[in-house]
């Protein structure tokens, strides 16, 4: 059954025992249990730096829960390195010459790799991962 109740970092507990007492952490076997386990780590995800060494620990055991879950039930769309640059400069409402400052190559270069024209280099690999903070591997 999912939780009716939205939760607020601020007011989450920061002892383990009454996290638990919260929500137990176990593996997730259905959408219910899953919803239940995302909204509390929803509420969590952006206060990384406020957690108490309890919290740290829950967090990352109600994620590895959410990413087992995921990896066994989620079928994601295979999306080439090209089309991950493209959703990323939409997302960070960036144009094809802010593309190009960023790699440090001609006015071009961002226009010609975002139509297709020139390929990702490792070397432009590395500089977008470390820019947009992902792992390389998605633009492969």
């Amino acid at each position: 059954m999912k939780t009716k109740v939205k939760f607020q970092f601020q007011k989450l507990p920061r002892d383990y025992g009454s996290l638990i007492a919260l929500l137990p952490p176990r593996p997730i076997h259905d959408r219910a249990d899953y919803d239940n386990v995302a909204e509390v780590t929803d509420a969590m995800a952006l206060w990384e730096d406020e957690f108490s060494p309890d919290q740290a620990d829950y967090f990352e055991a109600l994620c590895s829960f959410l990413e087992k879950y995921d990896a066994e039930h989620v079928k994601w769309p295979h999306v080439n390195g090209r089309e991950m640059l493209q959703h990323l400069v939409e997302q960070h409402n960036l144009s094809a010459a802010d593309v190009s400052r960023i790699l440090g190559g001609s006015r071009n270069l961002g226009a010609m790799i975002l139509r297709g024209e020139r390929n990702l280099t490792l070397n432009h690999i590395r500089i977008l991962a470390r820019h947009f903070n992902v792992p390389a591997g998605l633009f492969v």
